[in-house]
């Protein structure tokens, strides 16, 4: 099935830190080079400490929308405003992979999501 839009694009919220910003940019470069996006999946990088899932109610560092619908664009959301904080108790390298951290388990979602399979936090945090 061919869908309407494919790839990977990735929105910066003003306020988003700018180390941040340039390393989130760089891996989703390396992830187009290596996966493959046959469904538009659009990052938002948000300069909020955390974020409502929608569906819970509770605050998170990031969430998947995952549409039952497969014609309507799923999206990822990631809070950033933490950054600062995270280098004050881990150094800036830890803090910028657990940025990227983020970013990988929600794709891991996202492809879940593509494949038809249940999200699967286990399979998510490996």
């Amino acid at each position: 099935m061919k869908y309407p839009r494919s790839g990977l694009r990735i929105r910066c919220k003003k306020g988003v830190h700018p180390e941040v910003r340039t390393v989130c940019l760089n891996f989703g470069r390396w992830l187009r080079k290596n996966m493959d996006f046959p469904i538009r999946v659009v990052v938002y990088l948000k300069s909020d400490y955390q974020i409502e899932n929608r569906k819970t109610k509770e605050y998170v560092a990031a969430t998947f929308f995952a549409p039952y619908d497969k014609d309507v664009e799923p999206y990822i959301r990631i809070a950033t405003g933490d950054y600062d904080e995270r280098i004050q108790d881990r150094g800036k390298v830890d803090a910028l992979y657990a940025m990227l951290d983020t970013f990988a388990h929600e794709i891991i979602h996202y492809q879940q999501w593509i494949n038809d399979e249940k999200t699967d936090e286990d399979e998510a945090e490996e």
